[in-house]
C-alpha cells in the first residue's frame, strides 16, 4: 500500500472525489494538477454542467476547469479506475435535529462496490465521532467483502472551505489528516500535501480529527450565541449592541463576534452532529444545546421585535407589508442552505404581514424548490419593515434616500448585520 502516494503521483492511477458540491468540486480541481481524477456526482445535470466548465454552486468560474486532469461522470463504472477515494458529500440534519446520514451512506455503499484490495478511502463529510469507523466503513467491508485496515486503508480529513471567501481558500488552510494505522496516515498525508501550502496536521486517530472538525463551528455556534443573547439583553436597557461591541474590542483579547441569524450548512447543523452522539451516550450537553435555541430563536425575537412596534403605533399586522433584503445564509454568496432568513419570513407571514424577500445573488428557481418562497426580482411599492439581513456589498452602497423612497410612514429599517452603523438619521432605525 505504500506505493499509492507514488503511483498516484505518476498517474498510473486514478484519485477518485465523491460528492461535488462546494466542498468536493474545489478539491477534485485542486488535485487534478497533480493526479489523474475523477469527479463523481450522482446528479447527472450537475456533471453536466461541470463538464462544460460551470460550477453549479457558482463559487469558481470557468478558469478554474482549464488544464485540468480530470474526468466529470454519474457513471459508477467509471470510479473502478482509482485507487484512492474522497467522499466529500453534505451532512445535513432533518427536520428534527437529528443528522441525516442518507448521503454518506449512499457515499459508503458506492465506494463499497467498487472498492479493491489495496485501496485507500478518506472521508471530509462533517460527522460526529466514531462515524466513519462504526457507519461508514461496515458498509463498505459488507459490500466489498475486504477488510477495513488489512485489505483497504481509512482516513478521515475534514473540509475547512468557507464559501464566499478569497483569501482562505482551499489550499492556503492547514489541513488535518488522520489514518486507521501509522502507514495510512502517511500516505493521506502525503496525497493532502501534495495540494496544501501550509501544510497538514496529522491526528493521532480517526476520532479525533472527526471531533476536531464538529467544534470548530460548535464553538463559533457558541459566541454567536453569547452575542445573539447580549444583543437581547442591552435591548431592554437601549443599549447599542454594536457600540458595547466596539468598546470592548479595544481590549486585546476580547474576541470579536457579532449577534446575527446563524444558518448555512455548517455553524448551524454541525452542533447537533456533537450533541447527539453526545446524548447517545447518555450526557446532555446543556451549553451547547442552549447555544444553539438561542440562534434558532433569533427569528422569532426579531419578527417579535418588529410586530411590537407595530403595535405601538396602531399598525394592523395584516395591513403590513415588509421587505427582506437578502436570502443566502451569509453574504456575497449564492448558497440558500439552511438560511435563516426563512425562518424570519415565515415567522412575519404567520402574523399575516405580506413580506417579499429579494437577493441578488439567489437563484429565484432554487429557493421556490427550497423553500416555497417567490423570490422578487425587486422591491414593489412602499413597506412597513424593511430588513436588510445580509451584508451583500450591493447593499453597502445603498443610502438613506433609497430606503426612504421605500418607505410607508413609521416604518422601521432593521439593519441586522450593523452596515449602515446608525447613520440614517430619517427612519426608525434598529440593529441587532
Amino acid at each position: 500500500m505504500s506505493k499509492v502516494f507514488s503511483r498516484l503521483k505518476n498517474k498510473e492511477t486514478k484519485l477518485a472525489v465523491i460528492g461535488l458540491g462546494y466542498v468536493g468540486l474545489p478539491i477534485a480541481l485542486e488535485f487534478a494538477n497533480k493526479f489523474s481524477v475523477i469527479g463523481f456526482d450522482i446528479n447527472e445535470k450537475r456533471v453536466e454542467l461541470m463538464k462544460h466548465k460551470i460550477d453549479p454552486s457558482n463559487e469558481l468560474p470557468s478558469s478554474a476547469f482549464d488544464n485540468k486532469d480530470i474526468l466529470f461522470s454519474s457513471n459508477i463504472e467509471d470510479l473502478k479506475a482509482a485507487t484512492f477515494y474522497i467522499v466529500a458529500v453534505p451532512t445535513p440534519v432533518d427536520q428534527y435535529r437529528t443528522p441525516d446520514l442518507k448521503p454518506l451512506i449512499g457515499a459508503s455503499t458506492t465506494v463499497g462496490k467498487v472498492i479493491n484490495k489495496g485501496d485507500y478511502v478518506v472521508f471530509e463529510s462533517t460527522v460526529y465521532p466514531g462515524c466513519t469507523e462504526d457507519d461508514c466503513v461496515p458498509i463498505i467491508e459488507k459490500l466489498s467483502g475486504l477488510k477495513a485496515v488489512e485489505d483497504f486503508k481509512v482516513g478521515y480529513s475534514p473540509e475547512r472551505i468557507n464559501p464566499g471567501d478569497t483569501e482562505h481558500t482551499l489550499t492556503k488552510i492547514l489541513k488535518i489528516v488522520s489514518g486507521c494505522d501509522a502507514e495510512s496516515l502517511d500516505v493521506i498525508a502525503k496525497v493532502y500535501e501534495s495540494i496544501i501550502e501550509p501544510g497538514v496536521h496529522r491526528a493521532s486517530s480517526i476520532k479525533v480529527a472527526e471531533a476536531a472538525k464538529v467544534i470548530e463551528n460548535t464553538q463559533r455556534d457558541l459566541n454567536i450565541a453569547l452575542m445573539n443573547e447580549l444583543s437581547q439583553v442591552f435591548s431592554k436597557m437601549n443599549i447599542n449592541t454594536y457600540e458595547v461591541l466596539e468598546a470592548a474590542g479595544t481590549k486585546w483579547n476580547f474576541l470579536r463576534f457579532q449577534p446575527g441569524l446563524v444558518g448555512g450548512h455548517c455553524i448551524g447543523v454541525d452542533p447537533y452532529y456533537l450533541t447527539y452522539k453526545s446524548m447517545a451516550l447518555g450526557y446532555e450537553p446543556k451549553i451547547i444545546l442552549s447555544g444553539r435555541n438561542i440562534n434558532d430563536g433569533m427569528p422569532q425575537y426579531i419578527a417579535k421585535k418588529i410586530i411590537k412596534n407595530w403595535l405601538k403605533i396602531d399598525k394592523n399586522p395584516t395591513e403590513c407589508r415588509v421587505l427582506i433584503m437578502g436570502a443566502t445564509f451569509k453574504e456575497n454568496v449564492t448558497d440558500i442552505r439552511n438560511s435563516k432568513i426563512f425562518d424570519l419570513y415565515n415567522e412575519l407571514v404567520d402574523y399575516n404581514a405580506k413580506v417579499d424577500i429579494i437577493d441578488p445573488n439567489a437563484d429565484a428557481e432554487e429557493v421556490l424548490h427550497e423553500y416555497e418562497v417567490q423570490l422578487h426580482a425587486q422591491p414593489s411599492g412602499k413597506y412597513d419593515a424593511i430588513i436588510v439581513s445580509v451584508a451583500h456589498d450591493e447593499y453597502k452602497l445603498l443610502n438613506e434616500d433609497y430606503f426612504v423612497s421605500l418607505s410607508n410612514s413609521d416604518c422601521i429599517l432593521l439593519d441586522l448585520k450593523n452596515i449602515y452603523k446608525g447613520t440614517f438619521k430619517n427612519l426608525n432605525y434598529w440593529t441587532l
